[in-house]
């Protein structure tokens, strides 16, 4: 997987940051899925490696504009840009269907490929739930804690069974055949020489493989914790510095202090801050390497992200 930040500011675009907007690849199945899509976001898609007709599932964590208002836009010029007929999957919130339903209807709009608009019900706080599953990947959710219903998303790897040595098979003599089938379904074998061969010991430790969390917009809560639990990356906003708590609190935003309480009780391996305010610039009494010292206080593996950050997963 690969994660390519498109834009990374809070509120307003600013000359340094667009508004959110992040693109997830697949290597495997070549897709893109899209997390939020505000103001501007196809711009951003055409100075990256992302195409359109690659998106195949958009994510949005709540419907403010912020997050959103990008959205109508890039769907129309997935269907002129390509005439794609490939189908497209959109996950969010209450209100979602009717939001794009207005956008497609006043402008007469017309698409070249199916849309299909999942609106999620929110479960009690700190509840997680599965919003998609295939072979390879789940994408669990969970309602945050903002001034409307905003979701959080947990891709997940699937664990991959550990490889079956076979070289350690052949070296200790086992005979080929259903043996090796007994020993890599997790099964000891005694042999007919009385030999007892401990099956874990042919078999390499599962893969448990990677997990990348998304936060929407929020205040701490449990399901942030919950969802981020030993994640691998957790993409978390940062919109304010803890000098300016009391804005985070009435905005029901979070600061890079508490972006970084959240990382460390959830075990995760790296924390990403994105969705900062433009009052946060390069110089002044707060500035961005001031956010990223403050996180990195409490959670050393933090960085600050910007536009058109890329990182391999």
């Amino acid at each position: 997987m690969q994660l390519i930040f498109l834009g990374t500011g809070a509120g307003a675009p600013s000359r340094n940051r667009n508004v959110s907007s992040l693109a997830l690849r697949l290597n495997q199945s070549s897709e893109t899925w899209l997390f939020d899509c505000g103001e501007g976001t196809q711009q951003q898609i055409l100075k990256t490696h992302v195409t359109l007709h690659n998106i195949s599932r958009i994510f949005i964590t709540h419907l403010h504009g912020d997050h959103i208002f990008g959205l109508p836009g890039l769907l129309c010029s997935r269907s002129l840009q390509s005439a794609s007929t490939k189908p497209l999957t959109i996950y969010g919130p209450r209100g979602l269907r009717s939001y794009l339903s207005t956008s497609m209807t006043v402008s007469q709009t017309t698409l070249s490929y199916p849309l299909d608009i999942r609106e999620m019900i929110p479960l009690q706080q700190g509840t997680v739930f599965s919003i998609f599953e295939d072979d390879r990947l789940e994408v669990l959710s969970g309602a945050l804690l903002h001034h409307i219903e905003s979701f959080g998303f947990a891709i997940a790897e699937k664990p991959k069974v550990g490889r079956f040595r076979i070289d350690l098979a052949k070296a200790q003599g086992v005979p080929e055949g259903p043996i090796y089938g007994q020993l890599k379904r997790g099964q000891d074998v005694v042999l007919e020489d009385g030999r007892r061969l401990i099956a874990k010991n042919f078999v390499e430790p599962d893969d448990l493989g990677d997990k990348v969390v998304i936060l929407g917009d929020t205040r701490p809560c449990p399901a942030s914790v919950t969802l981020a639990q030993d994640a691998t990356i957790l993409i978390h906003e940062a919109t304010f510095s803890s000098r300016d708590q009391a804005l985070a609190n009435v905005s029901a935003h979070s600061t890079a202090h508490e972006a970084a309480l959240i990382a460390k009780e959830a075990h995760v391996k790296k924390l990403l801050m994105t969705h900062i305010s433009a009052r946060y610039q390069t110089s002044g009494q707060d500035t961005q390497d001031d956010l990223l010292a403050e996180a990195r206080t409490i959670f050393p593996e933090t960085d600050l992200v910007n536009d058109f950050y890329e990182i391999d997963v």
